[in-house]
């Protein structure tokens, strides 16, 4: 609570320094996030004072239910300024989504998870029509909810002692939630410092390409944590082809696991390069964007088509794909008027995700990894019961138990995806939430990739959704920022009894 309610007073800052340079208007913004920052100081310093004396050495029950409560009650403060500025701004027409406390909570979730997905398109509540001040904030919540603010947490305050692995490992997605230094806080440092160096370097990167220093630091805030949100209604296709393929580059960073990324800035670049994940993370990129482009291009050959089409065509097809199997759900195109064949690989890029130990979402490279093996050694013992392979993934034993948690683990995907896709089905009543449609919003939010097909399209959003639904995908954005248990284990009610 205080972290976030120091990061929204460092933007009410400088909403309050913009709003007197440009002769008082616009006051409504500033006002919000600075009643924000003061009811999250009030709230935070208050709990800090009740367990000041606390020795802060948590169980790995406390540790997840303290993960789980700050990306609820986080999304719950992030969304104040939303809230109070449509509140407090006479301009805004009473339809705007933000007058609703639970539109303001699906975009604060979705920020926090680096979902993408918004409720901000429609005509009257057009991104371009938000105060910049809170568009900052809104891309913000992205760059805290990346790498994660339990991270940030654990690096900070050493107070936590060896609770501190504990909420580390609860948060950190994949499978594995394995350091790059001995001692945990070292570790949330290093990923922080690689976390931080690529937000600069891609901001200045965007602002020698031509970009605007607002509009680079606010998509830069998006990509690192593959998040998506854009500060423009057209979404990175308002960029110039070099800006985004510079931003394309670093959405296929994010998505690599930091320790692989550890590695590289430490000269091991052999170690890094024999990576399993890695290796298959990039093979998986690359055929589905060949895939992808050519699916698009061939129509094109035989036709006399411009070069300079051919070649927007190819920037669609590669950008698009590294944008959604990162989970970064920038849009360069409406993707959802292109044929069957790129869009169902596009459908299955969701799915499969990023590495594990990235800012990317999904069920995570290494895990599809490990299905793949399990499958074709299960597949063998068929023909050959007596037959006793070890099981290992780059040379690195994977034991049953890790085995057992993937299959479980996708089987849990499967499940919630069928019942997210049912449950919209029935609170929305036909009409534009098809069969399509729901399955996309449920696989959008639950792989936090942003944008799906149908009626949450690229060219579409969220706002549409009645509130019971959209309460629903917002559990299923923290469900899949969470990796699932984190979240689900509070159901159960064998947690909540004493241990």
């Amino acid at each position: 609570m205080l972290i976030l309610s120091i990061s929204v007073l460092a933007v009410a800052g400088w909403s309050a320094l913009r709003w007197y340079h440009t002769g008082g208007s616009d006051a409504a913004a500033p006002l919000a996030m600075l009643a924000c920052a003061a009811s999250g100081f009030v709230t935070g310093g208050l709990l800090w004072f009740l367990a000041r004396r606390d020795p802060g050495n948590l169980r790995q029950r406390e540790a997840l239910l303290l993960v789980s409560l700050a990306w609820i009650l986080g999304a719950a403060l992030s969304a104040i300024p939303f809230f109070l500025w449509a509140h407090i701004d006479p301009a805004v027409p009473a339809s705007h989504p933000f007058t609703s406390f639970v539109d303001c909570y699906f975009e604060a979730m979705s920020g926090l998870t680096t979902t993408g997905a918004t409720v901000l398109g429609s005509p009257g509540s057009l991104i371009e029509e938000i105060p910049p001040p809170l568009l900052l904030w809104r891309s913000l919540t992205q760059w805290l909810g990346g790498l994660g603010i339990v991270v940030l947490f654990v690096a900070v305050l050493p107070t936590l002692g060896v609770g501190g692995k504990k909420l580390f490992q609860a948060e950190t997605p994949g499978p594995l939630a394995s350091g790059v230094r001995p001692r945990i806080r070292e570790t949330a440092r290093v990923l922080w410092l690689i976390y931080l160096g690529m937000t600069l370097l891609l901001i200045a990167a965007l602002c020698a390409a031509g970009s605007n220093p607002f509009d680079a630091i606010c998509h830069t805030f998006a990509t690192v944590s593959s998040a998506g949100f854009s500060t423009r209604d057209a979404s990175i296709a308002h960029f110039t082809m070099p800006q985004q393929v510079i931003i394309a580059v670093f959405m296929v960073l994010a998505g690599i696991n930091f320790g692989v990324l550890h590695l590289f800035i430490s000269g091991r670049y052999r170690q890094a390069l024999a990576d399993k994940e890695l290796r298959f993370y990039l093979a998986i990129l690359l055929l589905a964007s060949i895939a992808v482009t050519w699916s698009l291009v061939r129509p094109q050959f035989g036709t006399g088509a411009d070069p300079a089409t051919i070649a927007a065509t190819v920037r669609d097809g590669v950008v698009q794909t590294i944008s959604i199997q990162t989970s970064t759900g920038f849009c360069v195109t409406d993707f959802d008027r292109w044929e069957f064949l790129p869009k169902a690989i596009l459908f299955a890029g969701m799915f499969i995700g990023a590495s594990a130990g990235s800012t990317g979402g999904g069920i995570k490279v290494i895990r599809v990894l490990i299905a793949a093996k399990v499958c074709v050694a299960e597949i063998e013992r068929v023909f050959r019961p007596n037959v006793v392979r070890p099981f290992k993934i780059g040379g690195t034993p994977v034991d049953s138990q890790m085995r057992l948690a993937t299959m479980a683990y996708m089987l849990t995907i499967l499940a919630l995806f069928v019942a997210g896709t049912l449950t919209l089905m029935l609170l929305e009543g036909g009409g534009r939430c098809d069969l399509s449609t729901a399955a996309a919003a449920t696989a959008a939010t639950l792989n936090n990739i942003g944008p799906g097909f149908g009626a949450v399209g690229a060219a579409e959003n969220y706002g549409w959704f009645s509130m019971p639904s959209k309460l629903v995908l917002t559990a299923l954005m923290a469900l899949g920022r969470l990796e699932l248990y984190a979240l689900l284990v509070l159901f159960t009610p064998r947690f909540w009894r004493t241990q």
